[in-house]
């Protein structure tokens, strides 16, 4: 029986049915999307890998509709192969190589501190630390002004309910709503830089003069889509995670040192992102399994992040794992380019949230979607006791 991607209970643990699929065949074929799916760690890894399966855009028909959302992936380095991938990230790479990110490593402890010392004796891990931690770092990290800086995060939000694998008439309407705030808001912004730089990464773009003004909106966005989802899911699920294993959470309060493989443990076991697609762009062999040319194949992460012939007791949440190989960030051409930052910052949030003995006030509520899994809130309360 086929897996279907908008059960909600599938949806609420997708990882029995996920190890079922796993179980069947490293690569299946999935008649309801149609498309293949890798569910072994080996097979996903080779699908992110194998540079004769790529990323092709094709705008989403009728074209004048959807016009908002083709301008932002076209133009944008996750969307394309070399030549247009290699040109595209080589130029945020340059901005980001300035060092932005490990100056950003003070401030974003500091800020972590500070929203959980602010958060009160019972709050949403994800309303009120994950979510505006995430919007101030990539915020300060591109250079959006204070004022403005609430608007990112809906604007995020809606856009990313396009990648789902079902969308209804008013989620598309949001998204490419969306879509047309945020073009209109990155390109004022570039203007304003390119009049009064500052020691940011949109200015820096900017000045790069290499980059059309479609290719730095579309570039921004990436970033900021990215920074936000994958910060902000990472942390929240990954304090599930660790609130529902006390003997792991005492282990890592007991040893600190641990942070670092606690926060890559929880990408691997509760992955943010669940599932990349890929295309053929000829006859491709994955896993022994012929992908024709023009087809496409589906790398599911969580599933690969739980293969045990890979991880030892793969459903088992373990702090201090080593190695821990996982795909949370992908692997080859598209790895994630913030993975840096988005590790500076999980264990930040994780750091800050240790100090306090927390506890779950009440059960988490899922998001709808698989694609980018998520929580709609995690409410916690300060006990009484470590």
């Amino acid at each position: 029986m086929a897996i279907d991607f908008t059960d909600l209970a599938f949806i609420q643990d997708p990882y029995p049915g996920l190890a079922a699929l796993r179980e069947q065949g490293a690569v299946t074929w999935h008649e309801p999307t149609g498309q293949f799916l890798a569910a072994s760690h080996a097979a996903a890894d080779a699908v992110l890998r194998d540079r004769r399966l790529g990323r092709f855009w094709q705008d989403r028909e009728p074209a004048e509709v959807y016009e908002p959302f083709n301008l932002l992936h076209r133009n944008q380095m996750m969307e394309n192969e070399p030549p247009a991938h290699t040109r595209l990230r080589s130029l945020v790479a340059k901005a980001f190589a300035r060092g932005h990110v490990e100056r950003l490593r003070e401030p974003i402890a500091a800020t972590a501190v500070r929203l959980v010392r602010e958060a009160g004796p019972r709050f949403d891990i994800l309303a009120d630390v994950a979510e505006p931690l995430a919007v101030a770092v990539i915020a300060e990290l591109l250079g959006v002004p204070e004022a403005d800086r609430p608007k990112l995060r809906p604007w995020s939000a809606a856009i990313v309910r396009m990648y789902e694998v079902s969308r209804t008439p008013e989620t598309e309407a949001k998204a490419l709503d969306a879509c047309r705030e945020f073009a209109g808001y990155l390109r004022d912004l570039a203007a304003r830089r390119a009049a009064e730089p500052r020691d940011d990464l949109i200015s820096h773009l900017v000045a790069v003069r290499e980059l059309e003004s479609d290719e730095l909106v579309a570039s921004a966005i990436l970033l900021l889509n990215a920074g936000h989802e994958a910060s902000v899911n990472a942390l929240g699920g990954g304090m599930v995670a660790l609130l529902r294993h006390p003997d792991q959470l005492a282990r890592l309060r007991k040893d600190p040192g641990l942070i670092p493989a606690a926060g890559e443990e929880m990408i691997r076991y509760d992955s943010p992102l669940h599932m990349f697609v890929r295309t053929a762009a000829a006859d491709v062999d994955v896993a022994g399994v012929r992908i024709p040319a023009g087809h496409k194949i589906a790398a599911l992460l969580g599933a690969a992040n739980r293969d045990p012939a890979v991880f030892a007791r793969p459903d088992e949440f373990d702090v201090g794992r080593d190695p821990n190989p996982h795909l949370g960030f992908g692997a080859g051409l598209h790895f994630c380019l913030g993975a840096p930052l988005a590790r500076i910052e999980l264990q930040a949030g994780l750091r800050a949230l240790l100090a306090l003995p927390l506890e779950l006030a009440a059960e988490p509520v899922n998001r709808p979607t698989f694609v980018l899994r998520a929580y709609e809130t995690v409410p916690v309360v300060i006990g009484t006791s470590e």
